[in-house]
């Protein structure tokens, strides 16, 4: 693998340095990092202040924490609720510090299955429409295949957008999946992930595909017995790149007909 991502979360206190030097020793590239406040808007699944201001101050001190990481891209939700103008002026604000930092945000578009608890936005389209609004070089989308596969005319909005994203995760989503924390491998799943890839592949994506597979084993709450974080982490890791890479080799080259789906 070329990279790793970066979840301030699992930094541990007073253990900056030292994980910055195993990320330096280790010769990998810095993938999209994640605050542990990663949205402007509370959310009810995670902890962090009820205050949407609070919120975005510590986003913008996560920032300074994250950027000696040299991250491609610092993830942002929007979070769930009805502030859109509460949104655009948080990131104006996380923006501004990232571009004094050298850093770009991706503002992550999240599932509409389930999406009420995430997000205010569900697609690339809307993604989009959002940073216009807040009008800031340093704001990027953070594309996810999990989150917008099921998305109408999504090849075309790939084509559409792609020179604005500034990271990508890839996982598949399960036939019958069991919540947001149940994600699965590339190639196993009901996710096109052939035509996504090609999609990306020829919109000229040239950053990291990063492997973001949520998978619970108890930890938020629901104790899968396939929870793929119960396989050793050396194992998954080398099942995480053998699905990556069976999926690359069977992407679409061609791209699909918009009005007939499954025409090439």
């Amino acid at each position: 693998m070329d990279g790793i991502g970066v979840w301030e979360i699992k930094l541990p206190d007073g253990g900056d340095a030292e994980a910055l030097e195993q990320l330096e020793a280790s010769g990998l590239g810095s993938a999209a990092a994640v605050p542990a406040v990663p949205s402007i808007l509370p959310l009810p699944l995670m902890e962090g202040p009820d205050e949407p201001q609070r919120r975005v101050e510590a986003i913008c001190a996560s920032l300074h924490r994250l950027a000696p990481f040299k991250p491609s891209s610092v993830v942002c939700l929007t979070g769930p609720g009805d502030g859109r103008d509460t949104v655009v002026e948080g990131l104006r604000t996380i923006a501004d510090e990232a571009a004094r930092l050298g850093l770009r945000i991706g503002l992550e578009p999240i599932n509409r299955i389930g999406g009420e608890d995430w997000t205010t936005i569900s697609s690339l389209a809307e993604a989009a429409e959002l940073l216009e609004d807040a009008d800031r070089p340093a704001l990027g989308i953070q594309f996810d295949s999990w989150h917008v596969w099921n998305t109408p005319e999504l090849v075309a909005d790939i084509e559409r957008y792609a020179d604005r994203f500034v990271g990508v995760h890839i996982a598949d989503w399960r036939g019958t999946t069991r919540g947001w924390c149940d994600r699965v491998l590339p190639g196993d799943g009901v996710g096109d992930l052939p035509q996504i890839l090609g999609a990306l592949d020829r919109a000229d994506w040239e950053g990291y595909y990063d492997l973001e597979i949520f998978s619970d084993n108890g930890t938020f709450g629901n104790a899968w017995p396939d929870s793929l974080w119960d396989v050793e982490v050396e194992e998954l890791a080398r099942r995480g790149k053998d699905a990556f890479e069976r999926v690359w080799e069977a992407r679409i080259q061609t791209p699909l007909d918009q009005v007939s789906p499954g025409a090439v």
